[in-house]
C-alpha cells in the first residue's frame, strides 16, 4: 500500500467506507453458501477450491443440485456460465473505466469483481478513463468484499456438518441479502430496475438453469438505461426552457449597458 500514490490509497481507503455498511450482510450470505457446499457431495477441499475459483454464490448454489444428481460436466459447466452471463454486462459496462490497463491487471480486476462491487463503484459516477484514486477505489470495495465473502464462505464450508437443517440458514441468507439490495437503490432509475428484475425473476423462475436470473438481469439493465434516457432528456428540456437567471441577468445587465453607451 505505501508504494502506491497517494490518490489510490486513499481511494482505497474510500472504498472501503462505501462497501463497509454492507459487509455484514456480505458474511451472512457467504456463510449461507458455505454451509450449504459443506453439506453437498463436495469434499472440503474442493468446495474451498470451487470457492476461491468460481467466486459467485448464485452459481455456487445452482451447481450443487446438478452434482449431486451426477449431472454431466457439461451440463453443470452451462449451467454455471448462464447464471454467470450478468458478469459480461458488467465487464463491458466496467471497460470505459479501465480499459487503458494492460490485459493481467483488466484480468484481476474481473475476477475481484461482484454484484454489490459493481453497484457500489458504478454508483460514484466517475468519469471514463483515468481518474486519480478511482482504480483504488474500485480495490477498496471488491477487495473488501471478496475478502469477508472468502472468510465466511471457508468457514460455512468447515462449519457445514455441524449445522443442522432446522436453522433454516437458507432463509436467513436470503433475508441478508434484502437489506443490501435497498442499499442500492437511489434513484428513480435503479428502484424501476429492481422492481422489473424482480418481477421478471418471479414469472421465469421455473425456467431451467437458472435463466430467470439472465433475463432479469437483462430486463433491469434495459429499464435503468431507458429511465436514464429520459431523464437525460428531461433535463435538457427544461435546461433550454429555463435557462440560469445568471444568464438572464447577465443579457439585462448587459443590454442596459449598451443602452446606457
Amino acid at each position: 500500500m505505501l508504494r502506491l500514490p497517494a490518490a489510490e490509497r486513499d481511494g482505497f481507503r474510500a472504498g472501503f467506507r462505501i462497501i463497509s455498511p454492507l459487509l455484514p450482510a456480505i458474511f451472512s450470505w457467504g456463510l449461507v453458501t458455505g454451509v450449504a457446499m459443506g453439506k453437498s457431495i463436495l469434499t472440503v477441499p474442493q468446495a474451498i477450491g470451487m470457492s476461491l475459483m468460481l467466486y459467485a454464490g448464485s452459481a455456487q448454489l445452482a451447481s450443487l443440485p446438478l452434482f449431486a444428481a451426477g449431472m454431466p460436466l457439461w451440463t453443470i459447466l452451462l449451467t454455471v456460465g448462464i447464471v454467470n452471463l450478468r458478469f459480461v454486462i458488467f465487464s463491458a459496462a466496467l471497460q470505459p473505466h479501465f480499459s487503458y490497463l494492460s490485459l493481467p491487471r483488466r484480468i484481476v480486476l474481473g475476477y475481484v469483481n461482484g454484484d454489490l462491487g459493481f453497484v457500489m463503484f458504478m454508483n460514484q459516477k466517475f468519469a471514463s478513463g483515468y481518474v486519480p484514486g478511482k482504480e483504488g477505489t474500485y480495490y477498496g470495495i471488491t477487495l473488501s468484499n471478496w475478502a469477508v465473502w472468502h472468510v465466511s464462505s471457508i468457514l460455512g464450508i468447515l462449519l457445514g456438518a455441524l449445522v443442522p437443517d432446522s436453522w433454516g440458514l437458507a432463509f436467513a441468507g436470503t433475508l441478508a441479502l434484502i437489506p443490501m439490495m435497498v442499499h442500492t437503490i437511489t434513484s428513480r432509475s435503479t428502484m424501476l430496475a429492481v422492481t422489473l428484475a424482480s418481477v421478471l425473476g418471479l414469472l421465469a423462475f421455473d425456467l431451467p438453469y437458472r435463466l430467470n436470473l439472465v433475463l432479469g438481469v437483462v430486463g433491469a439493465l434495459a429499464a435503468g438505461m431507458v429511465c436514464d434516457e429520459l431523464s437525460a432528456r428531461q433535463a435538457k428540456r427544461l435546461a433550454l426552457t429555463n435557462p440560469p437567471a445568471t444568464t438572464r441577468d447577465g443579457a439585462q445587465s448587459s443590454r442596459s449597458g449598451e443602452r446606457r453607451s
